[in-house]
This record gives structure tokens, C-alpha cells and sequence, in this order.
């Protein structure tokens, strides 16, 4: 028994228990976890990648089977992090992960990644996909009413709208995690009533075919040589790889997770599958809708198979399902990324007031809001497209270099407790691991312009690392010279 419980209150405890550095709160059940990735992971994407898969992919059947191929493989790299998860359940995540198994560098390089452009991009272009989507229904914010221009960049409602949605989003993650992770379920839920009732209702009372589904000559695909299948199918999982990317995210927020040896590993996996059933049921409808020769014409595929299931104005507030989406994997950009600015804050690797806690709504504040401006100058700059294309196939490169670390890790630290051990170990990982240079690799050689400029991107933050680490060291000799 704790003999401090039984032990009265004195001014010396008292005064120990005031200056005790605020924590953050474990307040996020396996429900909140599973519907937190959910919500990352489904965006945008899944209403606009049908075009580039239905084009190398014009076969029915393999329209729909690379998306569970994406599915398994993206489940094979999941399980490795599963294990990880369960190894090191604090706030980070995959950054954490990287530091256990190859230190600091490729640690920081990997959040300095996600801080200058893959999650701070992500939440300035879900953000403005959101609004642009939004005006598609309400005038008000269309792309189309400019207000002002600054340095030759066009400054329009919906970028105004985007702002106001992401101060938002970072005011009530400010001010608790409770309220943060409220926002985010109940806009997960929202989109996920959207797509069902699409879904059901598409396939109820749509003016659809079924016959889409069948296979009309050997021509479309089953007749392909194997290396040009293969090689039809690798690009195709360029769009689903995109689409199912953000299952990391749960990683980043572990140190608010209940039981996160249990819940993050299971909701790692749960997660997942949920979204492969969704996307499962989202393509369905567009070939009920549509052929595939039809669907490999269409750049906004939701919009079309809207149109031809039930009418063109149906077409029209289909966008606020899609806004409302964009809104949701938003919210959990904003809520997850922080996190991994607090971990490397506190490894002194990153602005210093990022690593702390708010006193009285327990959340990394300073690194919401450091996150939050970053985004909002990413979106009045109009270039987080353009970065964030630099950019995937480095964090591509990163799931494959952490699912490495798990083996690394395996041989360097096996004392540490595994309440959770990947699943079909050693081969499952293996196979994400070749699947994943296979991909990285075929990134450098065929877009070696984007490769190029994302190395240098990431490269851009070592001189940043040198002077976090010489100011780390310097910070302990000065206060032994004192």
C-alpha cells in the first residue's frame, strides 16, 4: 500500500504535488482509437482514385480485387506496427519507433517530414478540399470570388473558410482532449451515415447495372501478359496505397490511449478492416453505377456515379458528404500530428515550448498551435499539393524502414514487454517490407523529379537536428556551471 495515501497532507507534499510538470490524460477508449484511424484514413481519396485505377485495371474483377490487395498488404505493415504499439505506448508513435531502432536523425527527419509537409499539407488541403467541396452547394465560399492577392497568390472564400476551419479544429483540440476526440467521432459518424446511405440507397433504388460487373473480352485485363498485369496492378496501388494511407495515426496519440498495449495494436487492426470494408462497399456502388470504361473517365468518380444512380442534383449535395469527410480526416490530422511534435519537443529535438503540456486542459497546446499556423500559411501559400507529392514516397519509405525496425528490434531490445506480437512473423512483415522498397524504388526510378525534391525537403531539416542537439547539449553545461 502506498504509504504517501495514508500519510496527512504537509506543505512539503503539497508543494511537491503543485510543481509536478502537468501529464497528459489517457482518455481514449479502443472505440475512440478505432474511429480515430477510420477517420484519418478515410478523406478524400476514396472519392477520386477510381479514374487511376480503372484505367491500368479496366477488368471488373480486378477493378475491385486491388483494393482488397492494398487492403492485405496495408494489414501486413499494420500488424508490424501492432507489435511496436504495444512496445512503446506513448505519444509519438512511429517517431518513437524510428528513434528505438536508428536514433535520433531519422527520427527527427521523419517528424520534420510530417511537420513541414505531410501532415501539416494534409490538414491545409483537407481543409480547403473541405471548403471548395462546400461551395460546390453554398455560393458563398466558392473558389470562384477572389478578395485579394498577395505575392501573385490568389486569395479566395474558400481559402478564408479553410482558415476559419482550422483555427477551429485547433481551438478544440486546445482545449481537451475530450472535446477534441468528441469532434472528431461526431464527425465520423456523420460520414460514415453519408456513405451508407449512398451505399444502400445506390444499390436499393439506384438506376444502376449489374452487369458492370461482368467481364466483357479477355482485352480488359485477363488476357494481359503476367509482367504487364503486374505491372498494370503496381500502378494502380500508387491511388489505393494514398487511399489507405493514415493508419499510422493511432501510433502518434498512444500516451492518451486507455490500455494502449491492448487497444492500440487492436485498434491498429480493427481500424483497417473497417476501412477496407468501406472502400469495398464505395467502389461497389460506383460499378453498380457505372463501367469501369466509364469510371476511368471521370476525375470526381462520387459526383458521376451520383449522377447516374439518382440525379444530377443528387450530384450536387454529394459534396457535402465529401466536405464533411475532409472536415473529419482533418479534425484527426490536427488532433494526431501534435503529438509527435511533443515527443520530439521533449527529446529536445524541436521548438521547446512544443514539448509542453497545458496546465489546465492537459493537451500539447503550443504544439497545436504551432501546427495550426504552419497549416494555415501552407494554405494561403497554395503549394501543399505540390509538397506533399514530393513527399509520399518518403513516407512510404518510412512505414517500410520502421516495419525494418521491428525486426531490428526484435534482436536489440527483446526484454522489453510485447503484450501484442505481429501476426505471421516474420513472412507477413517481410512481404510489406519488399512490398513497400518495390514501390519506394519504382517511385525514385519513374518520378525521380518529385524523389529528388522530397530528399531535399526532408535533407533541409539536418541543420535544424545540429542546432536542437548543440543546444541540448549546451542547456546541461550551463546548469552545472550555475
Amino acid at each position: 500500500m502506498d504509504p504517501i495515501l495514508l500519510a496527512p497532507e504537509s506543505s512539503a507534499g503539497s508543494s511537491k504535488t503543485k510543481s509536478d510538470p502537468p501529464t497528459l490524460i489517457r482518455g481514449l477508449g479502443l472505440l475512440d482509437s478505432v474511429l480515430l484511424l477510420v477517420s484519418g484514413i478515410i478523406g478524400s481519396s476514396i472519392f477520386l482514385t477510381a479514374k487511376d485505377i480503372a484505367g491500368p485495371l479496366p477488368q471488373p474483377l480486378l477493378f475491385l480485387g486491388v483494393w482488397v490487395v492494398g487492403g492485405v498488404i496495408s494489414l501486413f505493415g499494420c500488424v508490424a506496427f501492432a507489435e511496436l504499439g504495444s512496445m512503446f505506448p506513448e505519444s509519438g508513435g512511429q517517431y518513437v519507433y524510428l528513434r528505438e531502432a536508428y536514433g535520433d536523425l531519422i527520427a527527427f527527419l521523419y517528424g520534420w517530414m510530417l511537420f513541414a509537409v505531410a501532415n501539416g499539407g494534409s490538414i491545409a488541403a483537407l481543409a480547403v478540399a473541405a471548403a471548395a467541396y462546400t461551395g460546390n452547394v453554398f455560393p458563398l465560399v466558392s473558389q470562384g470570388h477572389i478578395l485579394f492577392a498577395v505575392a501573385g497568390i490568389a486569395v479566395t472564400r474558400a481559402h478564408v473558410f479553410a482558415l476559419v476551419l482550422i483555427a477551429f479544429v485547433t481551438y478544440v483540440n486546445v482545449i481537451g482532449l475530450r472535446w477534441g476526440a468528441l469532434l472528431q467521432n461526431l464527425s465520423t459518424w456523420t460520414k460514415f451515415a453519408a456513405m451508407a446511405a449512398f451505399v444502400l440507397l445506390g444499390l436499393a433504388i439506384g438506376k444502376g447495372d449489374w452487369s458492370h460487373f461482368r467481364s466483357h473480352g479477355a482485352s480488359l485485363g485477363m488476357g494481359l501478359h503476367p509482367v504487364h498485369l503486374i505491372s498494370a496492378m503496381g500502378v494502380a496501388l500508387i491511388a489505393v496505397f494514398w487511399a489507405y494511407d493514415g493508419w499510422v495515426y493511432i501510433t502518434w496519440v498512444a500516451g492518451e490511449v486507455k490500455d494502449p498495449r491492448r487497444n492500440v495494436p487492436l485498434g491498429m487492426v480493427l481500424g483497417v478492416l473497417v476501412v477496407g470494408a468501406i472502400y469495398m462497399a464505395m467502389n461497389v456502388a460506383y460499378l453498380y453505377a457505372l463501367p469501369t470504361s466509364e469510371i476511368a473517365r471521370h476525375e470526381t468518380i462520387a459526383h458521376a456515379a451520383a449522377a447516374a444512380l439518382f440525379s444530377a442534383r443528387a450530384a450536387v449535395w454529394l459534396s457535402l458528404m465529401i466536405a464533411v469527410s475532409c472536415f473529419s480526416a482533418a479534425a484527426t490530422c490536427t488532433l494526431s500530428g501534435a503529438r509527435v511534435y511533443l515527443a520530439m519537443a521533449r527529446d529536445g529535438v524541436f521548438f521547446k515550448r512544443m514539448g509542453e503540456i497545458h496546465p489546465k486542459w492537459r493537451t500539447p497546446a503550443f504544439s497545436l498551435i504551432g501546427q495550426g499556423i504552419w497549416a494555415a500559411l501552407l494554405t494561403v501559400s497554395g503549394r501543399y499539393d505540390q509538397l506533399y507529392t514530393y513527399v509520399i514516397y518518403g513516407m512510404v519509405l518510412s512505414y517500410t524502414l520502421t516495419v525494418i525496425g521491428m525486426f531490428l528490434l526484435r534482436w536489440k531490445r527483446p526484454e522489453i514487454p510485447r503484450l501484442y506480437r505481429c501476426t505471421g512473423y516474420p513472412w507477413l512483415p517481410a512481404i510489406y517490407v519488399l512490398a513497400g522498397s518495390a514501390w519506394t524504388l519504382n517511385t525514385i526510378i519513374t518520378r525521380p523529379t518529385e524523389a529528388f525534391w522530397g530528399t531535399a525537403i526532408v535533407l533541409i531539416g539536418v541543420p535544424g537536428y545540429l542546432y536542437w542537439k548543440r543546444s541540448q547539449r549546451r542547456a546541461p553545461a550551463a546548469e552545472e556551471r550555475d
